[in-house]
């Protein structure tokens, strides 16, 4: 059995950068609620397994499921919950392949890998449970920098701690830590402090429907939940689109909503894209990696489609020579999008926002509200049958 060794600080070899040293993380009181297993996390490591952390905490109690998250430089890739993959799932994310019995935390990981595998790669992943055998098996074959959890089966233990010739970061994390209500930061010298973000979201928080249509089913107030919990931990601005129990397209840090609300929506239609009979009928070369058929695919929906299947080029990727997948096809796939619900960090300021997210199926949506053109943004809705409701909270995160 492994005893936990107290510490208060913990050296590392850098910070955000090689040249930034000296670097450590350590407690001013207390011990470090963390024993890190196996490897050496890093700087960045750390920021993303204590935001991610918290992240698959808050949808676990929001939503009474196992829940997983793949971060990526401070902000999330992707975030589900343990719901059961479906066969087109599985494909799509790459673990159709494996004969196991796939645990709720499993589903949930291989949710959150596959919603942006391209963003997902050389994640760190947070999951809420203690890692089982069967998501153990999942993390084995991606290309990712570590994972924190609050345990680890023993079995899932060895198997990750013999990952990247044992040098895979696995970090153990006291589920029972609570940090002090006041945290602060230092940038330029200069201490910044603030309450913790402790909001709770709940049922509740989506109560407040101002539009004409006020269904909000069970099923879109899990999703709305996704979504808020998701931005919480976002760096701003942000806009999270979600289906069926996990994220499908992030956007992240952006200085402008409605690029928010394109670049996660163009996420959230190559999801779905990937799961049109054109994508999946594609004939690989045999012995391809994951890394480049996900590359591969990301290039055939979109816009550069010639530079993998153009000429002198395909028969690197494919066995036969795949047809182009037309504007007019990839549109009238992408209108079998349904019941998309979408969360925003800060109020929506225009209605473009709104017709934006239409094309990529959102009927539901909840935003701050509070813009001077709110009549605008609930018309918008309106139009088209949406359910909004307004949380009157900003979730600004920085």
């Amino acid at each position: 059995m492994l005893r936990r060794e107290k510490m208060k600080e913990l050296e590392l070899k850098y910070g955000c950068n090689p040249n930034q040293k000296p670097s450590r993380i350590y407690m001013e009181e207390g011990d470090l609620p963390i024993e890190v297993l196996s490897g050496k996390p890093g700087y960045i490591n750390f920021l993303d397994a204590f935001n991610g952390w918290q992240l698959v905490s808050e949808l676990k109690k929001a939503t009474g499921l196992a829940a997983a998250t793949s971060f990526k430089h401070v902000s999330p890739a992707g975030a589900a919950v343990g719901l059961p993959l479906s066969e087109v799932e599985r494909k799509i994310y790459w673990c159709d392949d494996l004969d196991m019995e796939f645990t709720p935390l499993a589903n949930a990981y291989a949710r959150a890998r596959g919603a942006d595998r391209m963003s997902s790669f050389g994640d760190f992943i947070s999951l809420s449970d203690v890692c089982d055998v069967a998501t153990a098996k999942l993390i084995k074959r991606e290309v990712s920098d570590g994972v924190i959890a609050p345990g680890y089966e023993p079995e899932a233990l060895e198997i990750l701690k013999a990952k990247k010739n044992g040098n895979y970061a696995v970090i153990k994390i006291d589920p029972n830590y609570v940090p002090k209500k006041l945290e602060r930061k230092e940038v330029f010298g200069v201490t910044f402090e603030q309450g913790r973000n402790e909001l709770v979201i709940d049922d509740d928080f989506f109560a407040n429907i101002v539009t004409e249509n006020k269904d909000l089913t069970e099923q879109a107030k899990i999703d709305l939940a996704i979504a808020m919990i998701t931005l919480k931990y976002t760096q701003s601005n942000s806009v999270c689109y979600v289906k069926d129990g996990q994220a499908i397209g992030i956007g992240a840090g952006q200085q402008s909503r409605i690029h928010c609300t394109r670049l996660a929506g163009q996420k959230a239609d190559n999801w779905w894209l990937r799961q049109s009979p054109k994508v999946l009928g594609l004939d690989f070369v045999d012995g391809i990696k994951r890394a480049d058929r996900d590359n591969a695919i990301d290039l055939y929906i979109g816009e550069e489609f010639e530079d993998v299947i153009g000429d002198d080029v395909w028969q690197k990727t494919f066995k036969t020579r795949p047809s182009e997948f037309t504007k007019a096809e990839k549109r009238a796939w992408l209108d079998r999008m349904t019941d998309v619900a979408l969360g925003s960090d800060a109020f929506f300021p225009f209605g473009d926002n709104i017709e934006r997210a239409h094309k990529s199926g959102v009927k539901y949506v909840a935003q701050p509200g509070g813009s001077v053109r709110d009549d605008n943004v609930i018309e918008t809705c309106n139009k088209y049958g949406m359910v909004m409701a307004f949380t009157g909270l900003r979730l600004f995160h920085h």
